[in-house]
Parts: structure tokens; sequence; C-alpha cells
């Protein structure tokens, strides 16, 4: 990454950082910064994550490893991460009108996870998200082996987890990810 990219990605991290201090209760700026600059890699994926409209901050901290967990906060699920299928399974199983790609190789060339059920209801308790979007979770294998795959949003005050063909894409559907640094 270019120093002047790199520079410009730290301030707006620094800025979302220091705008959501509910969201990292304990943390210091100074401690995610050491962190990243210990991990090139990481930035790379904030980097992606950010730049495909993910708006990445710091949810959590691991005190004992002195690790950072980073997640898509934005409002709605990343607008340059919709209309996408849950794997490459469910891609290659579309005879027509195939997605531009899947969720699963998308977080994985990103260098980030989906998220599970249990983070995603995490990340809910530090706002309100995907209340007109949703997003691919992480899915258990006994769900993905009979075809499908979950996905979550939250309506009417309450997060909600659904079932769907796992080659199933809507414009409204994206993927959120978690980054530990």
């Amino acid at each position: 990454m270019k120093a002047t990219k790199r520079d410009q990605l730290l301030q707006t991290l620094k800025d979302r950082f220091e705008k959501n201090m509910s969201r990292h209760h304990g943390a210091s700026w100074g401690a995610v910064v050491a962190r990243l600059e210990g991990s090139p890699g990481a930035l790379e994926s904030l980097g992606h994550m950010d730049a495909t409209g993910g708006e990445p901050d710091v949810i959590g901290h691991a005190g004992a490893t002195g690790s950072f967990m980073f997640c898509d906060c934005s409002h709605e699920s990343p607008a340059g991460r919709r209309s996408l299928c849950y794997d490459r399974e469910a891609w290659r199983s579309r005879k027509e009108h195939k997605p531009g790609g899947n969720a699963v190789d998308a977080a994985a060339a990103m260098g980030i996870d989906l998220l599970t059920e249990e983070q995603y209801r995490a990340l809910q308790e530090l706002g309100e998200f995907d209340t007109k979007t949703s997003s691919w979770i992480s899915t258990p294998r006994d769900v993905r082996a009979r075809g499908g795959a979950l996905f979550c949003d939250r309506r009417y005050g309450r997060v909600f987890v659904y079932h769907n063909g796992a080659e199933s894409y809507y414009a409204a559907r994206g993927f959120r990810g978690l980054l530990r640094v």
C-alpha cells in the first residue's frame, strides 16, 4: 500500500474510531495503530472493507492477546458487496443469471471472515444495522449441505435470522466482515 493511501486510510479509521467511542470502550487509538503497524496485511484488508462501503471500525478488544476486532459498521450492508450468492458451489449451480460472485470467496479475497450469527447479534448491540438490507452470515455445514444459507437483518426493532437457497442473490443482500488484528 502506498504511503499516501495508507495515511488516508489510517486517518479515516481514526476519525471513525473517535466518532464512535461507544463501540470500543477501553481501547485507545494508539494501541490500535501499533497493532496495525505490525500487520501490513490487515491494512490491505481494511482498505478493501472501506473501499466497498463497509466503514470498518473497532468493535472489540481481546485484552489477553492485545488483538482488536474490526467489523463493517456501515448502516446498511456494504454497497460494494451486494448481489452475491453465498458460496462458489452455489454460484456454479446457477445455470442462468449468475451473479458477479459469491460472499464466501469475496470475503476470503479481502482477508476477512463472514460474521457468525453470534457476531452479527453482538454488532446489533452497538447500533441498528441492516434496517433496509440484509447480510449473509457464516452458515453451519448441516444447513449448507442441504442447499441453504443463512442471512440476517434488523426489522421492527429485532434481529432476524433467515434461510434462503445458497444460490439466491438480491440487490439488497450483501455481507459484513470481521477482521482480527
